[in-house]
């Protein structure tokens, strides 16, 4: 069986020899996309991870592929409509980073929160003032969490090491960890109304897209921190722009913004067989707005970067591989036809 495997480091290479010689392995630096998919048109099984782009274009080019074992949770580059109709399997990595990521979520929290970096870039320039550093304590402040799966219960967990007030919004709630973990369902306006901190945990869907968006701005307490390790389409960044320029928000922590592929090589927009899309275009000139403001903290899509959740990454992404090898597959994500 051909299997090629995306956007490799060279640990990952070494990892990914457990399945020789059972499997022709193909590892390769870079993500696989509509302009070099006919490269790997003999793969069986792909393995990417979140830059790769498994779109219809992509996949057309691909007519021996059988699975796509996917090196992340989120899916949603990869077309899994596509996939059903032409029978590939896509498997996922469902739990690797719960408390990897939940970290990452105080990790920015605070530094937007006591304005760690604009603290340190003083400090190193040799000024020791404090003017304009004054901090928001988290102790006794309300969180937001909008929703609880796991990394969302990891998060809350944490919050109340924090002793921070917990409130969330999920469509099915969980009352039994609600009672346990000592926190309240509301409303998703309520929650945005009475939050100070709004933490996003929810996946990329056609339902989440702009989930946050001018309407929902305008529901949120003055002076309010919102916090997003999930998806960047999750919110409307030229709402979120109107937002922190309006000083409706205190600041952002960000790990993720929309339309991130063509952030890391915007001359992709040009190539000759891409279509120009002004949403392409109002999304980079958004994003570019955001990297300016002072009370942003952008990190580039690193909150599950760790040494223990890229192994578990690794090992569930090969298990993904072998068991669907053997007849069996697990952790399938694949849609279902209608």
């Amino acid at each position: 069986m051909d299997i090629c495997v995306f956007e490799t480091e060279e640990w990952e290479r070494d990892a990914f020899q457990r399945l020789e010689p059972n499997y022709r392995l193909r590892c390769v630096a870079e993500p696989l996309n509509q302009r070099n998919a006919a490269d790997f048109s003999d793969a069986e099984v792909a393995s990417p991870f979140i830059n790769s782009r498994f779109d219809a274009s992509a996949l057309s080019q691909l007519p021996r592929l059988k699975l796509i074992a996917t090196r992340s949770t989120g899916y949603d580059h990869i077309d899994l409509s596509y996939c059903a109709r032409h029978g590939i399997t896509v498997s996922n990595v469902p739990d690797y980073g719960d408390s990897t990521v939940a970290e990452h979520v105080f990790a920015l929290l605070l530094a937007v929160a006591r304005n760690v970096v604009d603290s340190v870039e003083r400090t190193r320039r040799g000024r020791f003032t404090q003017t304009g550093l004054r901090g928001f304590e988290l102790c006794d402040a309300v969180i937001g969490v909008v929703g609880t799966g796991r990394i969302g219960l990891r998060v809350i967990e944490i919050a109340r090491g924090f002793r921070m007030n917990v409130i969330a919004y999920d469509l099915r709630p969980d009352e039994a960890a609600a009672k346990r973990l000592g926190f309240a369902y509301r409303s998703f306006e309520q929650l945005l109304s009475e939050a100070d901190v709004v933490t996003l945990h929810v996946p990329a869907t056609s339902n989440t897209q702009g989930l946050i968006s001018d309407r929902e701005f305008s529901c949120m307490k003055p002076g309010s921190i919102l916090i997003n390790t999930a998806r960047g389409n999750i919110i409307d960044v030229e709402a979120m722009v109107r937002a922190l320029a309006d000083g409706k928000l205190r600041g952002a922590g960000l790990d993720v913004l929309p339309q991130e592929p063509l952030i890391r090589e915007e001359a992709a927009i040009f190539h000759q067989e891409a279509v120009p899309d002004v949403e392409d275009f109002k999304a980079l000139v958004a994003n570019n707005v955001l990297l300016r403001f002072p009370n942003v903290i952008v990190t580039p899509h690193n909150a599950y970067n760790t040494e223990a959740a890229l192994q578990r990454i690794i090992s569930t992404t090969l298990d993904n591989i072998e068991a669907f090898a053997r007849g069996a597959p697990q952790n399938v994500v694949s849609a279902k036809l209608t």
